[in-house]
């Protein structure tokens, strides 16, 4: 088994969702290049793209047709004006044209050329795809593709990741490897040993960077979602309400930039109270800007991606972990336990439900947290544990597939519990502990194997069809 980065499991992504909606993306722009290695963009026709499974039945919740036309177009969901993305989407419906990779126009009907397959599924994964191009010369090009997570593709016969991965040193595919790792070599904090793996992808300066970048990314997520109010697109007129809550914890106090926002966010008042409410503030912020097509940090999904910045802001301003060390260090070990239910289980809601997603989200941040708290590397997984452990069966049951309801609040409670959890663990003895993080992740593997294909992303059951709204 090969290593993954932990900057392969948070990194910068966009909503709302990362295997609907960047996994979709990211396998456009793969067959934009399998094109290009096999012909030409000057010589297609006609391109067709049809979803399947999860992805067809809460793809237009999740903006799956939208990653499907725009990385057709050659759009990078890093770099896109995230504003102009409805004005993008109305052109081409309206124009029944596609600009094919940036390079050539042809036509393209919505409903014809994409298409939502909603009744049948493919052999390999629920969130399969297939994409295909007709040649001038009459001959085609088709291809099959999976989103397996986190934004990850896969073919029957790759995975995107594998590009990714390279075998460590100190190859850490389990906590038990882990502790033992770290025995060793004599080291005493887990994320000393993920300094010595990253080394295999870039240096020390570099890694450190990429976290002070990705901490960075994270605080402008969660201020451009404290500052903005309104009702979230899709239909279920679900209101923002970080942007209240901001202003009301903040008790009338203004700012014009956010270095003064954090600061007045610092000096509030510290009671139990009130910092369970920025918690969940910070949380909110997060997802309501990932559920309005935002860009955020995907850790390791998008529907999870406000539970990690929940907590590392929660230390930032309201403990005495706040250097750039405790940021980096925080950053580094919450990856690298969500490599962890990547190899070992999965990170995908349509595998697993929301227990692979929030449940893996709060176990990763967790332990981050643990680990800059002082926590042995014993107590680090033991927070992990902790959090998953009580996120085990939980359900992805997303009202008319939008990431809204429930999402949006599980991401703050998830927060809490990464926070509880990291306070439990580090006035534990890990020794007598009777569950391990490496028995939870497998409890979790099969839990998600049981679980009925109706709590796993369809939309097809729990609140899904409790609370009886069109698909939007």
């Amino acid at each position: 088994m090969q290593s993954i980065s932990v900057f392969e499991i948070i990194k910068v992504g966009i909503g709302p969702s990362s295997s609907h909606t960047m996994g979709p993306w990211n396998a456009a722009e793969m067959f934009l290049d399998l094109i290009r290695r096999n012909r030409s963009i000057q010589d297609v026709q006609e391109i067709y793209l049809e979803f399947f499974g999860s992805l067809a039945k809460t793809g237009i919740g999740h903006g799956t047709d939208i990653a499907g036309m725009l990385g057709l177009s050659g759009e990078d969901f890093k770099l896109i004006d995230t504003t102009k993305i409805d004005e993008k989407i109305a052109e081409i419906k309206l124009s029944n044209q596609l600009n094919l990779g940036g390079e050539k126009i042809i036509p393209f009907v919505y409903g014809h050329h994409l298409v939502l397959n909603m009744r049948n599924s493919l052999d390999f994964h629920p969130n399969g795809m297939i994409f295909k191009a007709v040649f001038s010369d009459g001959t085609s090009l088709e291809q099959d593709y999976y989103s397996v997570g986190g934004g990850f593709v896969a073919t029957k016969e790759e995975n995107s990741i594998q590009s990714h991965c390279v075998r460590t040193l100190y190859p850490c595919h389990s906590g038990s490897a882990i502790l033992k790792n770290i025995e060793k070599l004599g080291l005493n904090r887990v994320s000393d040993l993920v300094y010595l793996n990253e080394e295999s992808w870039r240096t020390k300066e570099q890694t450190d960077a990429e976290a002070l970048y990705i901490w960075q990314q994270i605080k402008e997520c969660i201020y451009k979602g404290v500052n903005k109010e309104g009702v979230l697109p899709g239909g279920l007129n679900v209101s923002r309400r970080a942007a209240g809550l901001n202003k009301k914890l903040l008790g009338g106090k203004t700012y014009t930039n956010i270095d003064e926002w954090f600061k007045l966010v610092v000096d509030a008042e510290e009671t139990f109270n009130t910092i369970n409410k920025w918690v969940s503030c910070f949380a909110l912020a997060v997802n309501e800007e990932n559920a309005s097509f935002g860009r955020i940090i995907t850790a390791p999904t998008n529907g999870a991606s406000g539970v990690i910045p929940a907590v590392l802001m929660y230390a930032q301003a309201f403990t005495d972990h706040i250097s750039d060390d405790d940021i980096i260090r925080f950053i580094l070990v919450a990856g690298e336990i969500g490599t962890l239910f990547k190899k070992n289980a999965t990170i995908s809601a349509a595998m697993g439900g929301c227990q692979a997603e929030v449940g893996v989200s709060a176990a990763m941040a967790a332990a981050g947290l643990t680990e800059i708290m002082g926590g042995t590397p014993g107590q680090v997984l033991m927070a992990a544990e902790i959090a998953m452990e009580h996120h085990l069966g939980m359900t992805c049951d997303p009202i008319a597939g939008l990431v809204q309801i429930p999402c949006i609040e599980r991401n703050s409670m998830g927060a809490m519990k990464a926070i509880t959890a990291a306070n439990i663990a580090i006035e534990s003895d890990p020794n007598k502990a009777r569950v391990t993080l490496d028995e939870v992740i497998q409890s979790m593997w099969d839990t998600a194997q049981s679980m009925n294909e109706r709590f796993k992303e369809t939309s097809e059951g729990g609140l899904a069809i409790a609370v009886n709204v069109a698909e939007c």
